[in-house]
């Protein structure tokens, strides 16, 4: 089969597309059909290597112990193994490739993909393959932060960077719980986000919300492009900061650790300031549930996957050109 191979850390213009062995099927996996895979800023993590903390997180100190990239993807079950009780042969699916626990490349960028059952589910058969393939990590990402679900009903949220893969889930999943939604983002993604349901928006460009006027319930903060105390000004005494954080693909030129002191830090004044903790009593959801959660949020039309682009598997260096280096509204997606 075809295949995106990564023989070691660097550029991804040291990608290679190349015939490359079937995977084998285990007990518990279902061999998929890759129809679509998305590309996000951990795949350029993982690509680069950086920061090289993160290689000791499951991928590899030296070079990837999976050579090819990709996690998310959406395709048709081509065969399933024998303790597979989920799926069966044609049935189209989307999820990731490894547990989200797990910092390593996953197979995605190829024509077949060996998955683990617990990690997929049905496509809903009013998106497309494209759609879907976009939506797992950043989903998960979103989910596992926004665990409070209904309990957002009538709240004030702010989502600053709205307008990319998280954001504009984050903006959607948050509306379809009751939310009060304020989106953050440049001049040119206002209509988007007003189209997926802001009741207002900020164009960064001429306007910093940290010195407005509005208290929030809760700040869903991509980029972090606002130290936590500019965001505390905005925040209710009993707010919530969440922080995703972005390296801006090596922008930041932190190598070793890149951001994740500043994660340390949030964590430990988390034991001090109430906005940065966690909602109390509500445990992390697993991989299947969130994927649940999804599913029914894609079949139910309260989430609308934004595709920027998509490139064929052959043009995966234009794809990355692309994520890096234009302002993108939405995900950049391979199709195979």
């Amino acid at each position: 089969m075809k295949a995106i191979v990564q023989e070691k850390y660097g550029s991804f213009d040291d990608l290679e597309l190349r015939q490359v062995e079937e995977p084998v099927v285990g007990d518990d996996e279902v061999l998929v059909r890759v129809r679509a895979a998305s590309m996000h800023p951990d795949v350029w993590h993982l690509v680069s290597g950086r920061p090289y903390i993160l290689r000791l997180m499951g991928a590899g100190f030296s070079r990837p112990k999976n050579p090819t990239p990709g996690t998310d993807m959406a395709g048709v079950v081509d065969s399933v193994g024998a303790k597979v009780t989920r799926f069966r042969q044609g049935d189209q699916v989307f999820g990731e490739t490894v547990d989200a626990y797990t910092w390593s490349n996953g197979g995605a960028y190829c024509e077949y993909v060996s998955v683990p059952q617990g990690l997929l589910a049905l496509k809903p058969h009013n998106i497309t393959f494209e759609q879907a393939a976009s939506v797992p990590t950043s989903g998960f990402i979103v989910l596992q932060n926004l665990r409070e679900g209904c309990q957002l009903k009538g709240q004030k949220v702010l989502v600053n960077g709205a307008g990319g893969g998280v954001g504009s889930l984050a903006l959607q999943i948050a509306k379809a719980y009751g939310a009060q939604v304020t989106a953050v983002d440049s001049t040119g993604k206002l209509d988007m986000l007003r189209s997926l349901g802001a009741d207002q928006v900020i164009d960064y460009t001429r306007q910093d919300f940290t010195q407005g006027d509005i208290r929030y319930d809760l700040i869903f903060d991509v980029p972090g492009n606002h130290p936590f105390s500019a965001c505390k000004r905005v925040l209710k005494p009993d707010g919530r900061y969440v922080l995703i954080g972005h390296e801006h693909f090596g922008g930041s030129g932190k190598r070793v650790f890149g951001i994740v002191p500043y994660f340390l830090s949030l964590m430990l004044k988390a034991r001090f300031v109430k906005q940065l903790q966690g909602p109390r009593g509500i445990p992390l959801p697993s991989r299947p549930e969130t994927m649940a959660v999804l599913r029914t949020f894609l079949e139910a039309g309260k989430i609308t996957p934004i595709i920027d682009s998509c490139y064929p598997l052959d043009e995966i260096h234009e794809a990355f050109r692309h994520m890096i280096g234009d302002e993108l509204r939405g995900k950049v997606i391979i199709t195979m």
